[in-house]
């Protein structure tokens, strides 16, 4: 017997974990495709109790509902769209610059301010919302971007993953460049930046979805209608609505994940690769 062709064979432990594997994907993959099924279906198909895929009187008329003026639905879009970019720029260059200084600078304190961020970041966020409230009002940023925005501007998990991705970068690059004549400030946005992209990446995705995810803040912060964002948006259309028009509710949920989805594969490499350091330069 060919050797080649015997190593080939799975064993039933590996074509039953295959199994489970696929169980699990389609029950996980199953109501995503529901939910854009149903945006193409008529309510009565909906609230009929029918889970198929496919029903004869799909159509568009549901985004086209949606995509009117009316329904404040683009306005919603691209306010979360203006928060989650800004914001996560915003997060790119505070967390990669402080995880920069708190591993690759010498300073007094340096380790005592690490051991707080640490104490920090155990505190709950629901324990920090009303304190966070009155400060917002305080400063006159209610029903405002900044609310959003300024508060959230840095975080300090991601803090903590770019300061162990830059103690495990090699000095070499940043003598290199001192030697071609970089300061401290060009070296980190010419040499560190550009070769932490796996890492800046990573903390992108997860940030982008946080702030496009996010109903509590917007729900305590805003108050016209015209500034809410895509979650507030879409909860305030379904109450509005005593939940009687789930497929117009169902085209929007569909072109909210959009943007994630591109998000996504557009840094799907990167993601992957996650803080490793690879030995290509």
């Amino acid at each position: 017997m060919n050797p080649k062709k015997k190593s080939k064979r799975k064993s039933p432990a590996t074509i039953f974990l295959y199994i489970i594997l696929l169980i699990v994907s389609v029950a996980t993959l199953y109501p995503f495709l529901w939910m854009i099924a149903a945006s193409f279906m008529p309510l009565s198909e909906i609230v009929g109790g029918n889970m198929r895929l496919v029903s004869p009187y799909m159509s568009w008329d549901n985004f086209r509902f949606i995509l009117s003026v009316n329904t404040q639905f683009p306005r919603w879009f691209l306010n979360s769209f203006i928060v989650a970019t800004v914001g996560t720029l915003c997060n790119i260059f505070l967390n990669t610059m402080a995880g920069y200084a708190l591993s690759r600078l010498e300073f007094k304190g340096r380790n005592q301010m690490y051991y707080a961020l640490l104490a920090l970041i155990m505190i709950p966020s629901q324990v920090l919302l009303v304190p966070n409230f009155l400060l917002i009002n305080s400063l006159g940023m209610l029903d405002t971007y900044s609310a959003l925005i300024v508060p959230a501007m840095v975080n300090i998990g991601y803090i903590f993953l770019m300061r162990q991705f830059f103690i495990n970068f090699p000095s070499e690059c940043e003598d290199a460049a001192y030697i071609d004549g970089l300061g401290r400030i060009a070296c980190f946005f010419r040499v560190c930046m550009p070769l932490a992209k796996t890492a800046i990446a990573t903390q992108a995705i997860f940030i982008f979805m946080g702030f496009w995810n996010e109903f509590t803040r917007p729900m305590m912060y805003l108050r016209t209608m015209s500034l809410f964002t895509l979650p507030l948006g879409l909860q305030t259309f379904q109450s509005r609505d005593a939940g009687q028009m789930w497929n117009q509710i169902m085209a929007a949920a569909s072109l909210t994940v959009i943007p994630i989805v591109i998000l996504y594969f557009v840094f799907n490499k990167y993601f992957m690769i996650g803080v490793r350091m690879d030995g290509d330069k």
